[in-house]
């Protein structure tokens, strides 16, 4: 069925550059998400949950594919730098439009932070004495410069950064599936032997594993938001949006299987070393642990240059439509340079934080981030319900909001999650407020 189509105040996306191509967009589709929370979060999860840490990804990456299936088909219909905010804008209002927006900004900008100290903390492990202030402000300095030239040299760095984590991961694949099957000289397969306790910590462990695989798939969105930039969006989106999706299903579920399979899932190197070395280390294979650090170091610095460029679009759309200062929509050589400063200049803020008043500012700030991507989800939802008519419309939509809705409950249950839950409650609340009072100067979006 033909989808709705709503008026709003157009963002003037022809001052950006077109310099991505597809092979960029597929890559960035991955760069965003495989990080920390794949390679070192999920150490947590497995403590938790045991072997059935593969039924908490396979839950969470069915709820992603639903996210990003609706999500990409409204990019291709109405391809933004804005991307679900853009597409809130035009399905609920401009309110809308800047609550996701803006709060996803937030995110970005503070992952980036985040990203940056995890980056900084294996160097210094590789040379002690370093401080680790001075490798963020390194890192910072590299990629403020990076996503300041043109977009297709973003793309280039993306593009590599990238591919070197997936093709790490899918080696990571073919030695564990040979271990597991006896079949690598050297090393015994472990059988079932570690997957006889599959529920280990009961319900409470899955839901733990449940609530950390769902911030791991975070980042996603960001293919959505590059595809204003490519050389044909509508293509480029639908094509990165199907591949990352059964890659990333193959991926993390995939190799989430292989390490409870590899490693004991109470072994301490788990989480001390993360899952991922420890897998390796178990092979017997020279110098594979230290390599895998390598990787996560790429992966850090790939999502982060990722995060960098995301926070800028979404900055710039946003004051495009008249929801954001002015000053961060000027566009030079094709990229919105003043957005790109301000990002960067709050991502080393956060930084700052965390070295300065960790446990009240900083602390402060992560739980208020804790449940964004929820937030976001739930709106690129709503916005699908209005805008789109696509196949198994609307049981499918319905389907991933009644999915977001129980992951809210369980945060809430969960100590350690419930004070994030009511942090980015009361951000998303004061952002909603702010938007509804700048929309009464706004024309409203009408069906």
């Amino acid at each position: 069925m033909p989808s709705t189509t709503v008026t709003t105040p157009q963002e003037s996306a022809a001052s950006l550059s077109h310099g991505l191509k597809q092979r960029h967009l597929s890559m960035i589709a991955l760069g965003g998400v495989i990080g920390a929370g794949l390679f070192v979060g999920s150490g947590a999860g497995i403590a938790a949950a045991g072997p059935s840490i593969v039924l908490a990804y396979t839950l969470s990456g069915l709820l992603v594919m639903l996210v990003m299936r609706m999500l990409g088909e409204m990019s291709a219909a109405h391809p933004s730098s804005g991307s679900f905010s853009a597409h809130a804008e035009r399905a609920i209002g401009p309110w809308a439009g800047f609550t996701a927006g803006w709060s996803f900004w937030v995110l970005l900008c503070t992952a980036v932070g985040l990203e940056g100290i995890g980056a900084a903390k294996i160097v210094t492990g590789w040379l002690p004495g370093t401080p680790e202030w001075a490798w963020v402000a390194l890192f910072m300095l590299v990629f403020c410069a990076t996503n300041l030239a043109a977009v297709k040299n973003f793309g280039e760095f993306e593009f590599w950064f990238a591919a070197l984590k997936v093709g790490a991961i899918g080696l990571f694949l073919v030695l564990g599936v040979l271990a597991i099957a006896g079949l690598l000289p050297g090393t015994d397969s472990p059988g079932t032997a570690n997957l006889t306790e599959f529920f280990p910590g009961g319900g409470e462990g899955l839901v733990v594993s449940l609530l950390a695989s769902v911030f791991a798939y975070g980042g996603l969105e960001t293919v959505t938001i590059a595809a204003a930039e490519s050389e044909d969006p509508v293509r480029g989106v639908t094509n990165a949006v199907r591949t990352a999706m059964w890659r990333i299903g193959l991926f993390y579920i995939g190799s989430m299987a292989v390490i409870v399979t590899l490693v004991p899932w109470d072994s301490k190197a788990v989480v001390e070393k993360g899952p991922y070395v420890a897998a390796l280390d178990s092979l017997g294979i020279p110098g594979a642990g230290q390599l895998m650090n390598v990787v996560v170091l790429v992966a850090l610095l790939s999502a982060m240059n990722a995060n960098v460029y995301g926070s800028s679009r979404i900055a710039y759309s946003l004051v495009e439509r008249g929801l954001g200062p002015k000053a961060l929509g000027r566009v030079s050589g094709g990229v919105p340079r003043i957005a790109v400063l301000v990002s960067c200049g709050f991502g080393f803020g956060c930084v700052v934080l965390s070295y300065w008043r960790p446990d009240d500012v900083f602390s402060w700030l992560l739980n208020m981030i804790g449940a964004v991507v929820l937030v976001v989800w739930i709106i690129v939802a709503v916005s699908h319900l209005r805008l789109r008519r696509s196949r198994a419309f609307p049981v499918l939509t319905w389907f991933a909001l009644a999915g977001m809705a129980a992951i809210l409950v369980l945060m809430a249950r969960e100590p350690g999650t419930r004070v994030q839950l009511y942090a980015t409650g009361a951000m998303t609340l004061a952002l909603a407020v702010a938007g509804y009072a700048r929309q009464k100067g706004l024309p409203v979006a009408t069906v």
